[in-house]
């Protein structure tokens, strides 16, 4: 799982040797040893999703990122499929994790995560307006939030099997940013007050309005294990932890 998981880093060489050429040295060595390694992907490989958030193997080359880190994830899963390696590892698309321990990430770490301690602060969320008003409203973007226990509940499961290949870890169901931070004020007690500030300009481009994951060839594999929280429920836990 380790890497660098900042979606603005600009360093192409920088991520391209820590999350690329690194894994492969890391896999290479989990392969002399016959060691199963399980390696985190991301859904930034999925890009604007125009090309869908399917985990078919078949597909992978149609994938477009929108930054380097997503390239720098696409480019060892592509490495695996050219090299027929990819049933020889298990590549786990991560959506968009929250959960209890995450603070080290710091400006990587989860929307619930920042917006607990704006609210304590300032009484208010923040969050980015629409790039795209004429598809969604402020606050109206959508991701496919997974709690961090179920996402950790799905990686231990493969450990658990022999099957190898790419697999989403998500929720299969995509909600609103307005709808997230809803949950958190409820979770709190307090009315929803949430401001849109512009969106920066270096994100405007680059940004994934929308993602939510095809999750049937992970249940497929994983069963009841697939299963995940309500986001609310997910939420008011992940809260009570932080407030």
């Amino acid at each position: 799982l380790g890497a660098c998981s900042a979606t603005t880093e600009k360093d192409a060489g920088y991520l391209f040797d820590n999350n690329t050429r690194y894994t492969i040295r890391l896999f290479e060595a989990a392969r002399e040893k016959g060691i199963r390694f399980i390696y985190a992907s991301s859904a930034a490989t999925y890009g604007d999703g125009s090309k869908g958030f399917d985990d078919d193997e078949d597909r992978l080359e149609e994938l477009e990122p929108l930054n380097m880190y997503g390239y720098s994830k696409h480019m060892f899963d592509l490495w695996l499929k050219r090299n027929g390696l990819l049933k020889e590892a298990v590549g786990l698309k991560y959506f968009n994790v929250f959960g209890p321990f995450e603070a080290h990430k710091g400006r990587m770490s989860s929307a619930v995560f920042h917006m607990v301690p704006q609210v304590r602060k300032e009484g208010k969320v923040r969050l980015f307006m629409s790039s795209e008003p004429e598809t969604y409203a402020d606050g109206g973007q959508m991701r496919d939030f997974v709690y961090g226990p179920d996402a950790a509940k799905m990686t231990l499961a493969f450990l658990e099997n022999k099957t190898g290949g790419i697999f989403n870890v998500a929720t299969g169901n995509p909600t609103t940013w307005n709808t997230l931070a809803t949950a958190v004020f409820e979770a709190i007690g307090q009315k929803p007050n949430i401001e849109y500030i512009p969106m920066p300009e270096d994100l405007i481009g680059k940004y994934q309005n929308y993602t939510c994951a095809n999750m049937k060839k992970t249940k497929a594999v994983l069963g009841e294990k697939a299963e995940t929280t309500p986001i609310g429920q997910a939420v008011k836990e992940y809260v009570k932890e932080l407030w």
